[in-house]
């Protein structure tokens, strides 16, 4: 098995076909049948349905295993080069959108000023979508929603985020003072987070510490959107408090406390296998760094422990 024909995999599942991949790896399509034949027979499985185009069930898990191969290999020569020299090379970060709003100018400067030899690539996702990538290798570290229940993932917590309700001028909710209580929330539909997601469990919780239920008049994987829902009228939206810009004044819409003071948690998720890489070491503790600094800047938002 070689690591070119790993590579040549992968190249297959990211771009869709022999020849896609091929002119992403800067070589002929007959290459990349020939790896990917050798590698079918070292394994004794078929990795790739030609007559569909696709990977196979068994294809699937090599190239979840050869990406997590290539994050090693890679976080190797920047740990040995950055022994040597200055920190540098390559990271991936993932992070959620709300979040992102506020640490990411902190980040990019940060890591400008002190690693400018390091080269960032920032995902923004939900929580869900987020998570699978760290696991492949396709992200190295992930801002995400608390609490985790993966053993294979360590996290650390970094804030407590204040939940707060976004209200249509038009809607109840915007008149009933400057907080309302669960017990209130639940006579009215409201836009959330889907069933199973870190952020909506965290919130049926809290309504049932209250003995009430949730009701949904629309389940929305992105807290972005759902925001920006509440913002333009579609209806009230629970929310973190960092979901409203600085920028955002409230002309049709009204930010609603809750009498609870329900908070989500917020933390830097990795894998607990491998090593980080000298350079998603540096991003880490950058990020731990600028929540402790710059957080306090942000209505809402309350550090862990530092």
């Amino acid at each position: 098995m070689e690591v070119r024909q790993l590579k040549t995999l992968v190249a297959v599942a990211e771009h869709g076909t022999f020849s896609a991949a091929a002119r992403s790896l800067h070589t002929v399509q007959s290459n990349v049948s020939t790896h990917i034949a050798r590698l079918e027979r070292e394994l004794n499985v078929t990795l790739v349905d030609r007559s569909l185009g696709k990977l196979t069930a068994e294809g699937e898990v090599v190239v979840a295993r050869a990406r997590r191969i290539a994050a090693e290999m890679e976080a190797l020569a920047s740990d040995v080069a950055s022994m040597t020299s200055e920190v540098a090379g390559h990271v991936h970060l993932g992070m959620i959108g709300t979040t992102g709003r506020w640490l990411t100018p902190h980040f990019l400067d940060g890591m400008a000023e002190a690693h400018p030899a390091i080269s960032i690539v920032l995902t923004e996702a939900t929580t869900a979508s987020l998570l699978p990538q760290l696991m492949t290798g396709q992200v190295d570290l992930s801002v995400v929603n608390l609490p985790l229940h993966d053993a294979d993932i360590g996290v650390v917590a970094l804030f407590d985020e204040d939940l707060i309700v976004i209200a249509p001028t038009h809607h109840r909710l915007a008149h009933l003072g400057p907080s309302v209580s669960f017990t209130e929330l639940a006579k009215h539909r409201l836009v959330l987070g889907p069933q199973g997601s870190v952020l909506r469990h965290e919130l049926d919780a809290a309504a049932a510490a209250a003995g009430v239920q949730l009701q949904t008049m629309a389940a929305i994987d992105g807290v972005r959107l759902v925001s920006t829902l509440a913002f333009q009228g579609y209806g009230p939206a629970i929310v973190p408090a960092t979901a409203i810009p600085r920028w955002a004044g409230p002309v049709s819409w009204v930010k609603v406390d809750i009498d609870e003071k329900p908070t989500r948690k917020v933390g830097l998720a990795v894998r607990r296998r491998g090593m980080l890489s000298a350079p998603a070491a540096a991003a880490r503790d950058m990020i731990v760094h600028l929540v402790a600094t710059n957080s306090a800047e942000e209505v809402g938002v309350h550090p862990i422990g530092m």
